[in-house]
């Protein structure tokens, strides 16, 4: 995936934003971006069954 050259970093992080993305941290020019998605998974494993 190619990103635009023409943005800069704080315009990504805005737009960012309005998809779950948080800044978390910057150092400098330096900017980390976290999100928090809710998996939900099953114990069950159906391929571990053995018959």
């Amino acid at each position: 995936m190619k990103l635009p050259r023409d943005i800069s970093g704080e315009e990504l992080a805005k737009l960012l934003k309005k998809f779950g993305y948080e800044i978390t941290r910057q150092t400098g020019s330096h900017i980390r971006l976290t999100t928090k998605f809710e998996r939900r998974t099953s114990h069950y494993n159906p391929m571990a069954q053995t018959t």
